[in-house]
């Protein structure tokens, strides 16, 4: 070999060197940055929160997943499953009780791959819910599948707290409102057992002072009478009416209050009721007091019983005098007010609509919000002993709220007080009131059957009647009354009080016309349910007269009904 060959050999031989070398390193850097990439990717894939598995299915003779191999795992799967030491063991071994759901599942992500999102119970793993997102990787020959997981049994538990909750949401409210409608059930009657308590005393207190009047009174008259001294029977009867009537005005109070009396509604005149009345107030109000009238000219009628708005005015003028000892200035005005749905649902039980105004107003002591909360409370008062009820505001307050009005003060201590009575207005024109009759009239033999239980009372209507000219017969209740209307009798009238045992007055009379079409039927009350107010309760040829009544009144209206 020449040195030449030797040059050429040496140089192939460390070409040879320098790839391999070359190559060497080449692995060596491969390897290198290959360990690099899987210390990464093992870093990585374990330090992700949820779970990660990576599984190899297999499948039974049919094709449906019967089993499959856990071929990676990270430290979160056991955190998220409570699994440990899964790699390289079937899931049949490692969780004998795997439901066919996940099988099935992972094996359609295999077979199809579409990756699928699940949230779902695993019942082997204590119930646990897991939300499971589930997708094929690698060679599909290879049949992996990866499934990232995380525990949400927490969250599912509340939001089936939550559903719950809001199923029984309704139930547990009405459960709350009833507990609490029983406790406001109970403050209720506490009131209105304090309110009870209230208004029998003072009704107590008054009417014993009442009946003494009239109890001792006719007690001395017997006396009187016994011993023959006339003179002094008149000055006693005087004194046993004035309590009876006093008595009676007390009982028309209460049942103004208990919204109970028998009101006679009919269209009036508000400005030619208060005038009427001028004059009288004036009187009544004394020199002290200067009274101004502000009448709105056109008023429109009003749907009330001119009989109580009159006493209402009367008492509100008298309330204002009193407050007013050393005299003042009151002032009565008319006006019409139109109320919108929005004021009238103010908790007042106002309807919309049209209202006559009437408005009595003093620059007197006035009162303290306090006071004006209780004013409308029986036998409450600011007068003092002997001075006042304290039923003329509760009186007023029950007439308006009954024929469906409203009352409304405004007061202010040093002030002075404004009371405006809101009276609805009649689509219908005012009746003429028909003249009162000089005289006691008198009958000309017309028959009236009376049906009333009570033996006094029928005792004197009967009595009144046979003095006046006519012929009376009578009945204690509904049935000897049908006994006479069967019979061929001539019945011109027939006067029933309406609270009757058994049947009630309106039903007799119901009954007794089906016979006798034409009778004319005058009630007598006290009080009766449903008779409160007259137009709802009388038909054609029906009238009511209220007890007590003086005999001239019963036979005016007896001589009214009767005159064709």
């Amino acid at each position: 070999m020449t040195q030449l060959d030797l040059r050429r050999a040496i140089v192939q031989r460390d070409e040879r060197s320098a790839v391999l070398e070359a190559e060497i390193a080449s692995r060596i850097a491969a390897e290198t940055a290959r360990t690099a990439s899987e210390e990464h990717y093992r870093h990585l894939f374990n330090a992700v929160d949820a779970g990660i598995s990576v599984l190899q299915m297999r499948y039974d003779a049919d094709g449906r997943a019967a089993d499959y191999r856990f071929v990676e795992v990270n430290r979160a799967f056991s955190t998220h499953t409570g699994l440990s030491d899964v790699e390289d063991r079937w899931v049949r071994d490692a969780l004998p009780g795997v439901e066919q759901y996940w099988l099935d599942l992972y094996g359609e992500v295999d077979l199809t791959g579409q990756s699928r999102r699940v949230q779902h119970i695993a019942s082997a793993l204590d119930n646990r819910w897991f939300d499971v997102h589930a997708f094929r990787i690698g060679d599909p020959a290879d049949h992996h599948v990866a499934a990232l997981f995380t525990d949400i049994t927490d969250r599912r538990r509340s939001e089936q707290e939550l559903h719950e909750l809001n199923e029984t949401l309704e139930q547990r409210i009405a459960e709350a409102i009833a507990e609490r409608e029983v406790t406001a059930e109970a403050l209720r009657q506490a009131q209105k057992m304090e309110a009870i308590g209230q208004l029998t005393g003072g009704l107590a207190h008054d009417f014993n002072n009442m009946l003494t009047g009239v109890i001792g009174s006719i007690d001395l008259i017997r006396r009187f009478l016994e011993s023959g001294r006339m003179d002094q029977v008149h000055r006693y009867l005087e004194a046993a009416e004035t309590s009876a009537q006093r008595a009676a005005a007390l009982t028309a109070r209460l049942l103004a209050f208990g919204r109970r009396q028998s009101l006679d509604i009919r269209p009036t005149d508000v400005n030619q009721l208060v005038r009427g009345m001028e004059d009288f107030l004036r009187r009544t109000l004394g020199e002290q007091v200067s009274l101004a009238v502000a009448l709105v000219p056109g008023l429109p009628p009003a749907s009330t019983d001119a009989n109580q708005l009159e006493n209402a005015l009367l008492n509100l003028c008298i309330n204002a005098r009193d407050a007013m000892p050393d005299g003042g200035h009151l002032t009565i005005e008319t006006t019409t007010m139109q109320l919108d749905p929005g004021f009238a649902q103010t908790g007042e039980d106002l309807q919309p609509g049209d209202y006559v105004v009437l408005s009595v107003s003093d620059n007197g002591q006035g009162m303290s919000a306090e006071t004006i909360t209780k004013v409308f409370e029986p036998f409450f008062t600011t007068k003092p002993i002997g001075q006042g009820t304290g039923l003329g505001l509760s009186m007023i307050y029950g007439f308006l709220k009954q024929s469906g009005g409203h009352v409304r003060i405004y007061s202010e201590l040093g002030v002075g007080t404004s009371v405006k009575l809101f009276v609805p207005c009649s689509d219908a024109p005012v009746v003429v009131a028909e003249p009162r009759v000089a005289s006691m009239p008198v009958g000309a033999g017309e028959t009236v059957l009376v049906v009333e239980d009570d033996a006094a009372v029928r005792m004197v209507i009967v009595n009144v009647l046979d003095e006046l000219g006519y012929t009376a017969c009578e009945a204690e209740h509904a049935e000897e009354a049908f006994a006479i209307l069967q019979t061929s009798r001539q019945i011109d009238l027939m006067i029933s009080d309406v609270g009757l045992p058994g049947l009630n007055g309106r039903q007799l009379a119901e009954i007794a016309r089906q016979t006798r079409p034409g009778l004319k039927v005058l009630f007598v009350t006290g009080y009766a349910q449903g008779a409160a107010v007259r137009s709802g309760f009388l038909d054609h040829g029906m009238d009511m007269l209220t007890k007590p009544f003086q005999i001239d009144t019963l036979a005016i209206k007896v001589r009214q009904m009767l005159t064709p």
